[in-house]
């Protein structure tokens, strides 16, 4: 006996809500006979969804056109107004906090410096805290029309547990830290804002996947290129990853056996030849000289001006070849994205990869040829990242967004983590929705 559908009646209403909402947030403004079309519902659904979400004022006229020999219609789009997003990047060099509009304007934001100590959780909770504190403040946003907080993290993350979302960052000395449970206790907001925690090189994907260069793309890995490295893998519009909802650890593949030492405690990962904090530990090695008490990111400066002098005088020798081994192994490292997932399109994101990536990239795409398979190689284009160096914290903001589209633009009511397997499905819908418009 075939089993018996259980979706009510409520269920079909924020389906309906949640088809329309997508479709005028990323192909908007539509007008009311546009929707019908676009969404598949009749127009009798389509007026009754519009009315229901203007009356909660997540709708508002954004002007009007001409129509063929009829009366001019009336554009809608989402009002940016109805809803406030925090977007939260832990990064290995910096804390990101920006405040967002439902239209992902920015309103403001704070960072912070993170140096010896940059991995001490309570150092970092209490940033964030200050950081929600501070921008809170300046957009004006009431945490009674906040939608969420999302937060990009470094690590493994798992979610459903009694302490809410725990992240288990190996390369950082991060073991079953239990991050949502630390982050209600010291965000001062209400106890039913949900917290919306992944890793960063996910948040990175789905920012790129929205709004960057994986948009209209099916298949794409997004590769983020920092102090270390990782990747997010997207088949068929959908965003994979490991248990929990995690990313592929793309960075700790092995490249060489008994090789380098990496963070992660074994030896020969990727992330141990291409991360940033392992370039500038190979040009010191190999003779090349960083500026004394330098971060990361200046050390990289450094490094780049040595190969490509500003004054066109003669490039380092040594910083050539350690950039030109470090584009071998991203290549390297690319190809098996290509042979293992096929995809269509490859970005490369990250403070070090937007820095790094004008000169690198044609040695990247060159290698990556060369070790790939000659069929999924011919498909593929690989191109850096469009959102620059906001996209994680972006990226961390559309969580909580995604969440609230999946429920048809209605607010979580208790404390929740990111990841239910109905916000999954729906969120699988918002992809594919936003594919076939581009499409057209």
């Amino acid at each position: 006996m075939a089993e018996r559908n259980r979706r009510t009646v409520r269920d079909l209403r924020r389906a309906n809500r949640a088809a329309v909402l997508q479709r005028l947030y990323f192909d908007g403004p539509m007008s009311r006979q546009a929707l019908g079309p676009a969404t598949g519902l009749s127009s009798g659904s389509v007026s009754n969804v519009v009315s229901e979400l203007t009356a909660d004022g997540l709708l508002e006229d954004a002007g009007v056109v001409d129509s063929d020999g009829g009366r001019p219609r009336t554009l809608l789009r989402v009002a940016p107004s109805s809803g406030g997003l925090i977007g939260v990047d832990v990064g290995e060099t910096r804390v990101r906090i920006e405040a967002f509009d439902a239209a992902l304007v920015e309103l403001a934001r704070t960072e912070r410096a993170l140096t010896d100590d940059r991995y001490d959780v309570d150092l970092i909770v209490r940033h964030i805290a200050e950081g929600v504190a501070e921008v809170m403040g300046e957009a004006g946003i009431d945490p009674g029309v906040l939608v969420g907080v999302g937060v990009g993290v470094p690590g493994i993350v798992d979610r459903g547990g009694a302490r809410g979302t725990v992240v288990h960052g190996q390369t950082i000395g991060w073991r079953d830290v239990p991050l949502e449970e630390r982050l209600r206790a010291a965000v001062e907001l209400p106890a039913e804002i949900p917290y919306f925690i992944d890793n960063g090189a996910r948040a990175l994907g789905q920012a790129e996947m929205w709004f960057g260069g994986g948009r209209g793309a099916r298949d794409a890995a997004i590769v983020l290129f920092g102090s270390g490295v990782g990747a997010c893998i997207v088949t068929d519009g959908t965003i994979h990853g490991g248990p929990g909802g995690s990313p592929a650890e793309w960075g700790h593949l092995t490249v060489s056996v008994r090789g380098r030492r990496c963070r992660c405690g074994a030896r020969g990962c990727l992330e141990a030849y291409a991360g940033s904090e392992a370039l500038l530990q190979r040009w010191s090695e190999a003779g090349g000289t960083l500026p004394e008490g330098t971060d990361e990111e200046h050390g990289v400066t450094a490094l780049l001006a040595a190969a490509r002098p500003a004054d066109g005088s003669e490039p380092d020798p040594v910083a050539v070849r350690v950039l030109d081994e470090t584009a071998e192994y991203l290549g390297a490292g690319i190809s098996d994205l290509v042979n293992l997932f096929g995809p269509e399109r490859v970005l490369i994101g990250g403070w070090a990869g937007l820095q790094l990536g004008p000169y690198m990239l044609p040695a990247v795409r060159r290698y990556a040829d060369g070790y790939a398979l000659r069929h999924p190689g011919a498909r593929v284009t690989i191109e850096l990242g469009r959102l620059g160096p906001d996209a994680v914290t972006v990226g961390a903001a559309t969580l909580p967004l995604a969440d609230f589209f999946a429920r048809g633009g209605r607010r979580a009511r208790t404390a929740r983590t990111e990841g239910a397997p109905e916000a999954r499905a729906d969120w699988r819908g918002v992809l594919e929705g936003r594919v076939r418009g581009a499409a057209h």
